[in-house]
This record gives structure tokens, C-alpha cells and sequence, in this order.
């Protein structure tokens, strides 16, 4: 869906769409490959949450900790939703810049996303 983005997304362990499972997102960002090996820490169906802990990857070297959550909030009249991402994070250092550019990677994949569901209603 974002082949600039992200070039892949493997099931370590576990379950797809299951608390607990293991994944390894390979994706590009700042010019050069990364990798981010996140648990699944929470799926709330009721309320579209989901959090994702990174445990291994790129992002550690720069944070003692980082995690995401992710809320969808559908839009009345089934006019779409809007997606809210929320980051979590301890720098290693006071020098480690604040986490912008993965944000703007995650706004232009949730955007390609989006595209590619517009073009599939009929």
C-alpha cells in the first residue's frame, strides 16, 4: 500500500491481529533502510486501539523506549475515519532529536492508505 515506505512486514511470532505477537516492519526513512521489531501489546476491536511496543531495531538506538498507539475514530455518516497516532518515547540523551520525521512517514503511509481505499469503493 506504501511500497516508498514500507518494504515488508513479517509475523515473527504469535497470531496476526493478536496481543502478543512479534513483528519485524522493514520500511525507509531518512534515506536509509530501518527496522523495527514491535509486540503487539493491545488490540482494542470496541474501541480501535491498538499498541504496539518497539522491542528491537533502528529507533533503540536513539530511545531507551518507544511505543505507539494507534486509534481510529470513524466520522459520522460512515464518511470515513481519522486515525490518531500517538508516540511514546524516553531519549537516550537530551541531544536525540524528538521522533518528527517517523511521524510524517506514518501520516504519508496512513495517506497512501487511504488512496487505496478510495479507489476500491465503487
Amino acid at each position: 500500500m506504501s511500497p516508498q515506505s514500507i518494504q515488508g512486514c513479517d509475523l515473527l511470532e504469535g497470531e496476526w491481529g493478536k496481543p502478543g505477537c512479534i513483528i519485524c516492519w522493514r520500511y525507509f526513512h531518512d534515506g536509509s533502510p530501518q527496522i523495527a521489531k514491535e509486540i503487539i501489546e493491545v488490540i482494542d476491536n470496541e474501541n480501535y486501539i491498538t499498541n504496539y511496543k518497539v522491542i528491537e531495531g533502528n529507533l533503540l538506538e536513539l530511545y531507551k523506549s518507544f511505543s505507539s498507539t494507534v486509534k481510529v475514530t470513524p466520522k459520522e455518516n460512515d464518511d470515513g475515519s481519522l486515525v490518531h497516532w500517538i508516540f511514546e518515547y524516553e531519549k537516550l540523551n537530551e541531544d536525540v532529536p524528538d521522533p518528527t520525521g517517523k511521524l510524517q512517514m506514518v501520516i504519508d503511509v496512513a495517506k497512501d492508505i487511504d488512496a487505496l481505499l478510495l479507489s476500491q469503493q465503487p
